[in-house]
């Protein structure tokens, strides 16, 4: 498990994490009910609930602590947000879809695409600027590449398969998955220049100064 920050850094973490996993959430579902496409995940918690009649955000859970039992060999230590990004995202999304519907227009729908891959740098600034562990998808990722490969293979490898695993499943791939792709890294580079918590400076002690303030 993961170390926990001092308790007045946590204090002033925890909101960003909860904020950011129900942002995260709010995206997903709005892509979801958008009916263009979705991200590589998505498209394979959305393919696992066709196939299991699990409402898309349990899905999303199912799958998280199967990833998670993944790191057991790897061994990735769990944080706090860890344990919370895999199950605030699902519920969230469940919660979300119960009262957001798919628009009939389609002028709608690209809005609400729009909308949900927007609302998504928000959220990942957030809940990873928070810097109270990866979720269980990321933790994977970063532990495969410190076996020897570079994060953009690993990165690559996995989302293509969770891709073809998810389409196979009857998960939606269109032109939303394209649209994500694109855009996800500028909207998720934007918010985490402004989002990242960065702990005060702590005072510095020495044996023969005592307490000295850092600067």
């Amino acid at each position: 498990m993961l170390p926990l920050p001092p308790r007045a850094e946590l204090g002033r973490r925890l909101p960003r994490l909860l904020g950011g996993l129900v942002l995260f959430g709010v995206a997903i579902a709005c892509m979801v009910r958008a009916d263009l496409g979705l991200p590589p995940w998505d498209v394979l918690h959305q393919g696992v609930s066709e196939r299991t009649g699990l409402a898309m955000g349990t899905a999303s859970i199912v799958v998280g602590v199967v990833v998670l039992l993944l790191w057991i060999p790897l061994r990735e230590r769990v944080g706090i947000g860890t344990v919370a990004n895999t199950v605030i995202v699902g519920v969230v999304i469940d919660v979300t879809m119960a009262v957001v519907d798919t628009p009939a227009s389609m002028a709608a729908r690209v809005g609400l695409l729009v909308f949900g891959i927007a609302l998504f740098g928000p959220g990942s600034g957030l809940y990873i600027g928070a810097g109270l562990g990866p979720g269980p998808r990321d933790g994977l990722m970063t532990a495969l590449a410190r076996r020897g490969r570079s994060v953009r293979t690993v990165r690559t490898a996995i989302e293509l398969t969770v891709l073809a695993i998810g389409f196979a499943l009857g998960g939606s791939v269109g032109i939303g998955t394209v649209a994500f792709a694109v855009a996800v890294g500028p909207v998720v580079h934007l918010s985490l220049d402004r989002m990242t918590f960065i702990p005060p400076a702590r005072p510095q002690t020495t044996p023969a100064l005592g307490t000295v303030e850092a600067l």
